[in-house]
């Protein structure tokens, strides 16, 4: 009884276990998290053959056969480069012994079963992953509006430009062309998602 008890706090069984902030220190992922940028870990799902770790940043998924076996397969998935998208989380029936959350970064789909004693928890995970994909699919709409914007700004300018002046012409306007697009990607190209976690993790 005492072992079921021990590898279900450690993320030891086959279900998944929520591994607690204070524990974050004692998993494989930390190894891997970019502590010196500025990265933390907000979410830990833990079990015998995996690791689901959510930072601000990224997605690090730690996969191997057993918890007793060294060999891993490491997967980092940051959210500004692969958009969340149907998030799902399914709640379990009367003899199940776990939920699972489901969502997909960029086109690779992910299923994870965690036991439900986690599923107070698990509703906080799910609201963090369907904040990051609204914002994600309203800063890429924004970056297409402000693309097409650039376009016809360019056209215009293009049909009133005097014929001796277009090469100075095409010189601003590349330029500026060159620093809008910078400043959109900057702005609406999300890569830290700390305030979305602080605002629905309740650790």
């Amino acid at each position: 009884m005492f072992g079921k008890v021990a590898a279900d706090v450690l993320g030891l069984s086959d279900i998944g276990s929520v591994i607690h902030p204070e524990n974050y220190d004692k998993v494989d992922s930390d190894d891997y998290i970019m502590h010196e940028d500025g990265e933390k870990i907000y979410f830990l799902i833990k079990s015998k053959s995996y690791e689901y770790c959510f930072t601000n940043k990224a997605l690090i998924h730690l996969d191997g056969t057993s918890a007793m076996s060294k060999k891993r397969v490491l997967r980092r998935l940051d959210y500004y480069n692969h958009h969340i998208s149907g998030v799902l989380l399914e709640t379990a029936g009367t003899v199940d012994l776990d939920v699972e959350i489901k969502f997909k970064m960029g086109s690779i789909p992910y299923s994870i079963d965690v036991h439900k004693k986690h599923l107070e928890e698990l509703k906080d995970l799910y609201k963090v992953l369907t904040k990051i994909a609204e914002i994600s699919n309203d800063n890429e709409q924004i970056l297409k509006y402000a693309q097409q914007s650039l376009q016809v700004a360019s056209s215009t300018l293009n049909r009133h430009a005097a014929e001796e002046d277009l090469v100075g012409q095409f010189e601003k306007l590349n330029q500026l062309s060159f620093s809008w697009l910078v400043d959109a990607k900057k702005k609406y190209c999300l890569k830290d998602y700390g305030f979305v976690f602080d605002q629905f993790i309740n650790n």
